[in-house]
């Protein structure tokens, strides 16, 4: 059986910021439908390509309690998300669930950790997993019947979506899947607001990864590494790196009930997207299902403009490819 394993966030804020220039409301009551939009199209072109048997859609539900405690600053440095994106949360899951995409989330944990949880248990029972994330941790799940489906640059669409194996993302980050992790503890992830060595790039990790194999390797060879001015550094900060891998690695153990397969409620969407006056998307949605003719040109619904939004190509907040 073949699972596609979504990061809901990371597809949100894309979805609303791929949006954003077109400041989409309902006229009615100028209720922001642009994410909306965005999302209904990028699932419905997720489920076309990929062809899953079954979809889930993951979300943070407040913050990581395990990252927190051993990082209060995890995540800190993030701007607020934008009221946009807060209004159209509710809807976006309800719609979710109406297109038969499972939504799994649970308060203090964080999706990325549930995500994982799904891939081990479910690649475990032979079963294919294809994660749709720009998050590079993901790259840690990689492997045998795990693949990441790696969006585009939202500077050039046109590039296409990705999809990584082992291989992939060894060629993209010079180290193999099982080392993305001690990768991400020397670089650090400012995404997370998880800081690395100083002066260390991905160059260097990677060198040190290849010669010494593992983190715990590079610090016991702290006293022969090269460039020699790390020499120090490494030695002094050991035990926060070593704090790194334990933020950077995901928890794979959570209690995740995967339930029954939803089933799409057709006459559920074409209610909502009506309720949410985005006419366009509705005609578009019943051709998909046989049920009339939309170009694919046609554009989103149109409001009178407000103030002007951010740039289009505003890169959406975890993304890292």
């Amino acid at each position: 059986m073949r699972w596609m394993l979504v990061d809901g966030f990371n597809l949100v804020f894309r979805s609303h910021f791929a949006m954003e220039r077109s400041n989409l409301r309902r006229q009615s009551d100028q209720f922001p439908t642009g994410a909306l939009h965005g999302w209904i199209k990028s699932l419905l072109d997720l489920r076309d390509s990929e062809k899953p048997d079954r979809a889930a859609v993951f979300f943070d539900l407040g913050g990581s309690d395990r990252h927190l405690a051993v990082h209060p600053e995890y995540k800190a440095q993030r701007d607020d998300t934008p009221e946009d994106i807060v209004l159209q949360l509710p809807e976006v899951k309800r719609l979710t669930a109406l297109l038969g995409f499972q939504v799994i989330e649970r308060r203090g944990v964080e999706a990325d950790d549930l995500i994982a949880t799904a891939v081990r248990r479910l690649s475990a029972g032979g079963h294919e997993c294809v994660i749709v994330s720009a998050d590079k941790d993901f790259g840690q799940c990689v492997g045998g019947n795990v693949f990441q489906l790696v969006p585009p640059p939202t500077a050039n669409p046109a590039a296409g979506w990705r999809r990584l194996d082992a291989g992939g993302v060894a060629e993209k980050f010079g180290v193999p899947p099982a080392r993305i992790a001690d990768y991400l503890a020397l670089v650090g992830d400012a995404s997370d607001n998880i800081p690395g060595l100083r002066g260390v790039g991905p160059k260097t990790a990677t060198k040190w990864i290849v010669e010494h194999g593992d983190l715990e390797g590079i610090l016991a060879a702290a006293g022969r590494l090269e460039p020699e001015r790390f020499r120090e550094m490494v030695r002094t900060e050991a035990d926060r790196i070593r704090t790194n891998l334990g933020l950077v690695t995901f928890r794979t153990d959570y209690d995740l009930d995967l339930g029954e397969a939803p089933s799409e409620d057709h006459a559920g969407v074409e209610s909502f997207l009506q309720s949410m006056e985005m006419q366009s998307t509705l005609k578009r949605y019943r051709a998909r299902q046989g049920g009339g003719s939309a170009p694919e040109s046609s554009s989103p619904d149109k409001t009178p403009p407000a103030k002007k939004s951010g740039p289009a190509d505003r890169p959406a907040q975890g993304e890292l490819f």
